[in-house]
C-alpha cells in the first residue's frame, strides 16, 4: 500500500514537472500573462511539500522539523514570487 501511494505521488510530480516545463517554454509568462507563473509556483510548492512529507518521511516526524522545512519552502516560494511580481510591475526585463 505504501509503495502504491508513493508511486501516485511520483506520477503527480512528473506530471507537474511536464506542465511547468510546457508553460515555461510556451512564452506566455514573458508576454505578460501572470497565470502561468502562478500555476508554476503552485505546482512547485506542492511538489516541495510532497517531497518533505512523503519522500523525506517527515509526515510523522516531530512538529519542529515539519514547521522548519515547510516554513522554509513557503518563504522561498513567496520570496521568489514577490521578486518576479515586483520585476513585472517595474517593467524590468528578466532577459
Amino acid at each position: 500500500m505504501r509503495i502504491a501511494y508513493l508511486n501516485r505521488i511520483w506520477l503527480f510530480m512528473v506530471g507537474a514537472t511536464l506542465i511547468t516545463y510546457t508553460l515555461g517554454e510556451s512564452g506566455l509568462a514573458s508576454q505578460g500573462a501572470a497565470w502561468p507563473v502562478g500555476v508554476m509556483f503552485l505546482l512547485a510548492y506542492a511538489k516541495g511539500i510532497m517531497v518533505i512529507l512523503d519522500f523525506m518521511e517527515l509526515r510523522h516526524a516531530p512538529v519542529m522539523w515539519r514547521v522548519l522545512l515547510i516554513g522554509w519552502t513557503t518563504l522561498t516560494v513567496v520570496a521568489i514570487g514577490a521578486a518576479w511580481w515586483m520585476g513585472m510591475r517595474g517593467g524590468v526585463s528578466l532577459h
